[in-house]
């Protein structure tokens, strides 16, 4: 029996063709609508295709009852996922904890047991402690909880947990990212001596025998993959979890966040690498410079000298920053007056140590029967043992060393404000063009990459350093407050025993103010005659020869015409002389052929030719028998000696005696008191402390004719208060006034 399904579905026969008319549209539908009548009921009433309908609304049952299933399992395999994820998490950070703890607690401790110390060891494990401490409080914060993974509130705790402590994770991953590189540039050190590495792994496997680890990088960079694990961990947590989670909420800005930082951390490392790239400081020599140079280099250079020309010159418009231009200006004041007080602190720890190392209490100054010296020596011996000492270590511990090393890290800021100046005139040149190519792309990112950095650390750096700076003021201050009140206490036991320990206060100032004036008088007389012996002719008796050769160039030349050398000459040129230091020529020409005065034609004697004009002083002739001194005579007379006048001849006149009765001539003298005064014919330079300089035409004093070995070549003179020996023949004696006296037989 054929089923009525493929009967119906079989085509229809074509009808034979009938010439008869067609009957009209509408009564055509009719036929058509009853047929389909007649063939449903048909079908309705077999019970053929009654089984047929039954089973397939089975068929349409069993697929919606299989996916609800088929959901369920999808929602467990889901939470399942979850679990294991959030375990995941939580596992891997308790033993990265653990790993952390026994490299810096166990290996690091080894590590510095061995002979010879490692250097820089700490340097590894810089920012180390942060890291794990943050780690540690994000597992006690879970710990607290006393949750499981399997509790619905644990995922809502982790992301609060992590939530709070983003800011405290990134302030600890960041920094010891930025410091990786010293850690890897440290190891490799060590690697390159073969013993000493052998040494680090032999303690890294016995320290950690459960982990096959060979070397300290396998513990250290575990910071650096562990904050960049985080985003991947939280977004499969979050890829498990279904939208209508209570915590999918807090699970999805808990991921951004987790992005964020990582984000933020790789930022604040590039600003790092081109900090340390531009804030070193080389020291390079110009033949270093000159490797340096290739076209590249040369027209960078050009470029920016010529951007620069036109800033200054107005041709071209400079690119302000008024934020930026006023910490620069702010930042070298400060480098200023950091430096003005170094200096400053040096010279005065100059003359400390100067002033302790002087010890004229320690000689014996025949002194010991005054009091008030020996009160000033107990003073002076306490000073130096005790209280200026103390000072001064203090001085060096509170003041100087912080001083030094804040100057030193001006030179970082400095180097990158130069740097980002370079790269501003760089940027410049490429700031209107439509495209950049890539090299162009990588120096506009790089000055505002610099600029950024200086506008956000810079204002930082200011403020650090003008509180180091007050800091240390506030150190010197107190230590001359300590100082003073040492000092103070130390002068009260000599207060009565000292002699102006008894005037007030004002009279003591002022007596301190005129004594200090009366000795930098004295100082700066003692400099003036130590400059004029530096600058003084050269003094000293001439050999035979060279007395012959002044005889025969004065006789050629004039005496106006003798020069004396202040130093030895090497002629290095045509028609140069070399000559010594003292030798005597007399001068032909002040100028060279080429009218150089800076070389002079001399006459050496016989030879002639050129010498500097700077090593040529004029010859002042000593006279070897000076004038007798009317000091030295009154000198002599009070010793004992014959007295000698000046007498005049008056006249002849005849004199009687008692015994004989014939006249004989007497001749009358008229004795004149002589009024003669010593003067200094030439400049004398002392050369000892048992000399005294001399200046032409001052007058002197002669206290004796001679040494004390008799000698009459020196004399002991008397000049501005001052004792001392000179050459007698630098003496001259000039007639001031005479009065004549009554006269005798």
């Amino acid at each position: 029996m054929e089923s009525p399904l493929s009967a119906e579905s079989a085509p229809p026969t074509p009808a034979p063709r009938n010439d008869t008319p067609s009957p009209s549209p509408r009564a055509e539908a009719q036929e058509l609508r009853m047929e389909e009548k007649e063939r449903t009921a048909d079908t309705e009433e077999d019970p053929t295709y009654l089984s047929l309908l039954s089973e397939v609304s089975v068929l349409v049952e069993e697929p919606a009852e299989d996916a609800s299933e088929k959901a369920e399992e999808r929602a467990e395999r889901e939470a399942q996922r979850q679990l294991l994820a959030t375990e995941e998490l939580i596992y891997t950070e308790r033993n990265y904890l653990r790993l952390l703890q026994v490299c810096t607690c166990t290996i690091r401790s080894n590590l510095q047991k061995l002979q010879p110390q490692l250097t820089n060891l700490d340097s590894m494990f810089l920012y180390i402690e942060e890291v794990i401490d943050v780690s540690g409080r994000l597992l006690n914060l879970l710990d607290q909880k006393q949750l499981t993974p399997h509790d619905p509130l644990f995922l809502e705790t982790l992301c609060d947990a992590f939530l709070s402590l983003s800011t405290d994770m990134e302030s600890a991953y960041k920094e010891y990212l930025a410091n990786y590189n010293t850690v890897t540039a440290l190891e490799n050190s060590y690697k390159q001596k073969d013993a000493l590495w052998t040494e680090i792994v032999k303690v890294i496997k016995s320290s950690a025998p459960d982990v096959n680890a060979t070397s300290l990088s396998f513990f250290l960079v575990m910071p650096v993959q562990r904050i960049a694990r985080y985003p991947l961990l939280l977004q499969t947590v979050m890829k498990h979890t279904e939208p209508g989670h209570p915590a999918y909420s807090l699970l999805e800005q808990t991921a951004r966040t987790a992005i964020a930082l990582n984000c933020r951390i790789n930022e604040y490392k590039r600003f790092r690498e081109v900090a340390d790239k531009y804030k070193k400081t080389e020291i390079l020599t110009i033949r270093d410079k000159m490797n340096r140079l290739n076209s590249h280099s040369i027209a960078k250079k050009t470029a920016r000298l010529s951007q620069f020309i036109k800033h200054e010159t107005g041709i071209a418009p400079k690119l302000v920053d008024e934020e930026f231009d006023a910490l620069e200006g702010f930042f070298y004041l400060l480098e200023n007056g950091i430096t003005v007080l170094h200096e400053n602190v040096e010279t005065y720890l100059d003359h400390l140590q100067r002033f302790l190392s002087c010890r004229p209490e320690e000689f014996d100054l025949g002194m010991d029967g005054e009091k008030p010296a020996i009160y000033y020596k107990e003073i002076i011996t306490a000073l130096r043992q005790w209280i200026l000492p103390t000072c001064e270590k203090r001085m060096r511990t509170l003041v100087h060393k912080p001083l030094c090393a804040l100057r030193e890290l001006l030179a970082g800021p400095r180097n990158l404000i130069s740097k980002r100046l370079d790269k501003l005139l760089d940027y410049e040149l490429i700031e209107e063009k439509p495209s950049l190519s890539y090299d162009e792309q990588a120096v506009a990112n790089t000055y505002k990459t610099i600029n950024t950095l200086l506008l956000n650390e810079l204002p930082q750096f200011n403020g650090l350093a003008l509180t180091l700076l007050w800091g240390m003021l506030g150190a010197f201050s107190c230590l001359h407050k300590d100082l003073a009140a040492d000092m103070e206490q130390l002068f009260q036991g000599f207060t009565q025993q000292l002699p102006h320990g008894s005037l007030e206060p004002n009279a003591f100032w002022e007596w301190a103010e005129c004594s200090v004036l009366e000795g930098a008088r004295r100082l700066e007389s003692l400099c003036w005659n130590v400059k004029d012996q530096l600058n003084a002719p050269i003094v000293r008796p001439l050999s035979p020869g060279s007395q012959r050769r002044l005889k025969v160039l004065t006789d050629k030349h004039g005496s106006g015409k003798i020069y004396q050398l202040t130093g030895h000459v090497v002629g290095t040129r045509d028609l140069d002389l070399s000559l010594n230091r003292g030798e005597l020529v007399a001068i032909i020409s002040e100028m060279d052929t080429r009218g150089d005065k800076r070389r002079w034609l001399v006459d050496a004697g016989g030879p002639r030719g050129y010498v500097p004009s700077s090593k040529l002083v004029r010859y002042h002739q000593v006279t070897m028998d000076p004038p007798p001194s009317p000091h030295l005579i009154t000198t002599m007379d009070q010793a004992g000696g014959v007295r000698r006048h000046s007498c005049t001849p008056d006249l002849m006149r005849p004199s009687y005696t008692p015994d004989t009765p014939q006249p004989r001539l007497v001749r009358t003298m008229s004795m004149t008191v002589p009024c003669l005064q010593v003067l200094a014919g030439y400049d004398f330079m002392a050369r000892s402390s048992h000399e005294v300089s001399l200046r032409v035409g001052e007058p002197i004093r002669v206290l004796e004719p001679h040494d004390k070995k008799g000698s009459c070549d020196w004399s002991l003179v008397e000049v501005r208060g001052q004792r001392g020996y000179v050459p007698s023949n630098y003496l001259t004696v000039l007639p001031t006034s005479t009065t004549p006296t009554a006269p005798y037989h």
